[in-house]
């Protein structure tokens, strides 16, 4: 196969890697993030112990990630058929991607947010913070360098999906390897594809590192005290703690 040949191919198989790669990591960064942040909470000694609902909570998570991909994409499809109408594309694809890295950044976001420094948590509860406010202004703001970490993580793991998801369909990278690579003994083709994949996934790492560690030294992790506005007490004894902190 002749690069002119081979280049219309490539494009548009790493047009196809990058569209579910994209969308997964999407859905997973908005139903992981709660979902583990939710893990730590209900947490025994935490804001909203709950021993029961942490219990069911984590063990779905730990089987739906215990799940083999290829294993979880078949046993979706009926599933994936009703959303999308659908169980071949790339867009059928991105339904057990998605599926398969919730649980699986969730857990990436509980150790995160675990790391947090639970002196600021008691800080913010003697001003008069609610469960919210300390979400949203202590736990993910010190824990944001590690999950932007977790993030680029599951892209990574994503990608290596998505070439998993090209044997029902789905395109992408991993698609024309096998197609190409091992089913037409496109050797050439082949490794050119592994290349791609390398140089993607080098880049990816590498912008995650540096946009983690600019936000670690910016003060997230770095243990400088972040930035909390008092909050108005409702009691007397708030308001004296509030001033002497």
């Amino acid at each position: 196969m002749t690069w002119s040949e081979m280049q219309p191919l490539l494009s548009q198989a790493c047009w196809d890697t990058l569209y579910m790669v994209g969308w997964s990591t999407l859905i997973a960064v908005v139903g992981g993030l709660p979902l583990g942040i939710l893990l730590v909470l209900t947490d025994r000694g935490h804001l909203l112990q709950n021993v029961v609902a942490n219990k069911v909570i984590g063990q779905v998570v730990n089987i739906t990630r215990s799940m083999p991909f290829i294993i979880l994409m078949v046993a979706l499809m009926t599933f994936t058929r009703w959303i999308t109408g659908t169980t071949i594309g790339r867009e059928a694809a991105i339904v057990p991607l998605a599926i398969g890295a919730i649980p699986f950044f969730a857990r990436l976001v509980e150790t995160a947010v675990r790391e947090v420094d639970g002196g600021l948590v008691e800080a913010v509860q003697a001003m008069g913070g609610n469960t919210w406010t300390i979400v949203r202004k202590v736990l993910v703001p010190e824990a944001l360098p590690s999950l932007i970490a977790s993030t680029t993580t599951t892209i990574v793991a994503l990608i290596g999906y998505s070439a998993m998801a090209g044997t029902v369909g789905a395109g992408g990278l991993g698609d024309i390897a096998i197609r190409y690579g091992y089913q037409r003994f496109e050797t050439e083709l082949m490794w050119i594809t592994v290349g791609i994949l390398a140089v993607v996934i080098s880049l990816i790492q590498f912008a995650g590192d540096f946009a983690a560690r600019s936000l670690y030294n910016r003060g997230g992790r770095s243990g400088r005290a972040p930035k909390l506005r008092l909050l108005k007490a409702k009691e007397p004894a708030s308001a004296d703690i509030g001033k002497v902190a």
